[in-house]
């Protein structure tokens, strides 16, 4: 399957790179890791929301209820998990604000929304099975070149609960590699730079640069 990081395609030059990914993987399914912005793709794809899209659209994608012809084979993973070609892969869509995290999700307005809350974390942490974690915030040990700690506990705890063997991080545009507890940390680059692709049997995760568009 395909591997998507950041995407940042409601720009037209990261929109070609995104496109170009796709035919130079030439996979039938993807996953990607955040910061789509752009909703019409030409294979399925299970997503985690980033801090930057269209909350208009995740919100539609989160209750069911699009209903634009510019959103075609984008599937949010939101607190929940899917089969992926026989590996079961789950996603918490948003990021951390401490101030946000209590609240209800009906709360959360406008750009806040961009956020995860208690409920969404409690829900992934029910899920059995999970292969591979999708996320948009890094657990702790996360070795990207950021100035200041990219941890959080509430991902920590999430790993501590699922124990998947594989955890793919974006946001940061960078690609590292790390371990917590039994589970492989990958933060990856974003889609303009590689993409990768996954082997459903073993799960080995292969790096290819993007050609140009």
């Amino acid at each position: 399957m395909l591997v998507l990081g950041d995407a940042h395609a409601i720009d037209p030059a990261r929109r070609r790179a995104l496109f170009a990914a796709y035919r130079a993987a030439d996979e039938s399914v993807a996953v990607q890791c955040g910061d789509l912005e752009y909703y019409d793709l030409p294979v399925p794809t299970h997503f985690v929301a980033g801090n930057n899209e269209d909350f208009d659209v995740v919100d539609a994608l989160r209750h069911g209820r699009v209903r634009s012809r510019d959103v075609e084979n984008a599937h949010l993973l939101a607190g929940d998990a899917v089969d992926v070609e026989g590996v079961r892969v789950a996603g918490l869509s948003g990021n951390y604000a401490p101030t946000q995290y209590d609240k209800p999700r009906s709360a959360l307005v406008g750009e806040r929304r961009r956020h995860f809350v208690r409920a969404d974390v409690e829900r992934a942490k029910a899920l059995d099975d999970v292969d591979v974690l999708l996320t948009h915030q890094a657990p702790h040990g996360t070795p990207v070149m950021e100035e200041y700690d990219v941890g959080c506990r509430h991902v920590d705890d999430l790993l501590a609960a699922l124990s998947p063997d594989l955890c793919l991080v974006g946001h940061h545009h960078e690609h590292t590699e790390s371990t917590v507890g039994d589970t492989r940390v990958v933060t990856v680059a974003p889609v303009w730079e590689s993409y990768y692709t996954l082997d459903p049997g073993t799960l080995a995760l292969t790096r290819h640069e993007t050609p140009d568009a």
